[in-house]
């Protein structure tokens, strides 16, 4: 599972540049058909014709909602005459979402929240398409005893600062009508989070699959709230330089297409899909289906509605502004970008027009 952590992944905004432009390319990991995760060189192709250009570079993680995109490179679904579709697979998810800010990426798969951390720092980022939301993947758990989230006041909870989870808390405290400050958070690492849990060092904590399963092992433990009570709050998606769209939009459709074209094929061939999916991941048939339980993967209808403006967060426009709220208040950035403008919804219109 990927490190979903927006803490994390400001300080990798503000290395990457530096960073990454002084690494070997060669450096990078794709994945390939022999292997779930290795390390191979990229091509150093970046050079573009008039017109076309010659590879798009896709990065993509350890995240069920992500591996779509494997089945599509596998099958061959991408197609055009002069582009080829090159996933980059990244075994640690941050350095997706860094070489997408330092352009060693025309697209990437990655959370709502690091997109809107990544355009308030300054990476002109837009999301053309939703690959899945969170739908219980992300818990919080509590010790027996506690029974619902406004048990919490003046209890210890554990999560990761700046994660998916600690926006989760914030949702569920907010909705059970208490502040961050009438709890103490202790801040640490998501797995660490957990096993303090487990260890009974703190009375409740919030994080991802799998860490859920070390927490879920302490006698007496219970989920008291989940991603799945917080519909569109948690969602994954595909990001596009904008430089890159404004210059080839026909090969953005086209990428567009394949994701919708995976899912059916992956619908036809679920066998074999599954498989290809879980060897990916480095994980067995049967534990990739638990966590792929815990997602709900976006299909044309569902991103159609998603890219609406609404008046909660299952629409992309409202949820970036409260993330955008979010990052803020938690001294992350202190920029307030129009996030409007991160959303371009014709690709997935044109597919839906044309696959009716």
């Amino acid at each position: 599972m990927k490190l979903r952590s927006i803490f994390a992944s400001f300080s990798v905004l503000l290395i990457s540049t530096s960073l990454i432009a002084s690494c070997d390319k060669s450096s990078q990991n794709t994945a390939t058909e022999t292997s779930p995760a290795p390390k191979v060189s990229v091509p150093n192709d970046t050079t573009e014709s008039a017109t076309t250009p010659k590879n798009i570079r896709l990065g993509f993680s350890n995240w069920p909602g992500y591996m779509p995109w494997h089945i599509g490179d596998k099958s061959k679904l991408f197609k055009s005459e002069k582009t080829a579709l090159l996933p980059v697979w990244y075994d640690d998810y941050l350095k997706g979402i860094g070489a997408l800010v330092s352009g060693q990426l025309d697209a990437n798969s990655q959370t709502l929240i690091d997109t809107v951390l990544s355009v308030a720092e300054g990476s002109d980022q837009v999301v053309v398409l939703v690959n899945d939301n969170s739908t219980g993947n992300d818990k919080i758990i509590a010790k027996a005893g506690i029974n619902s989230i406004a048990d919490l006041k003046g209890k210890t909870v554990s999560t990761e600062k700046g994660t998916v989870d600690h926006y989760l808390l914030l949702l569920a405290l907010k909705k059970a009508g208490l502040k961050e400050s009438d709890v103490n958070i202790k801040f640490m690492g998501i797995q660490e989070s957990a096993d303090a849990f487990a260890a009974e060092k703190v009375d409740a904590t919030s994080v991802f699959a799998p860490a859920t399963n070390t927490a879920l092992k302490r006698p007496g433990s219970k989920e008291l709230a989940s991603s799945k009570d917080f519909p569109g709050a948690i969602s994954d998606v595909l990001a596009f330089r904008r430089e890159f769209i404004d210059k080839h939009p026909e090969i953005v459709q086209e990428t567009v297409n394949t994701w919708f074209k995976s899912l059916a094929h992956i619908k036809a061939n679920s066998v074999k899909s599954n498989d290809l999916m879980a060897k990916q991941s480095s994980v067995s048939v049967a534990e990739y289906a638990t966590f792929e339980k815990g997602i709900k993967i976006f299909d044309v209808a569902d991103n159609i509605n998603a890219f609406k403006p609404g008046k909660d967060n299952t629409s992309l426009y409202f949820n970036a502004e409260d993330l955008k709220k979010t990052l803020i208040s938690l001294g992350l950035t202190k920029k307030s970008p129009d996030v409007s403008k991160m959303f371009d919804d014709r690709f997935v219109k044109s597919y839906a027009e044309k696959n009716k």
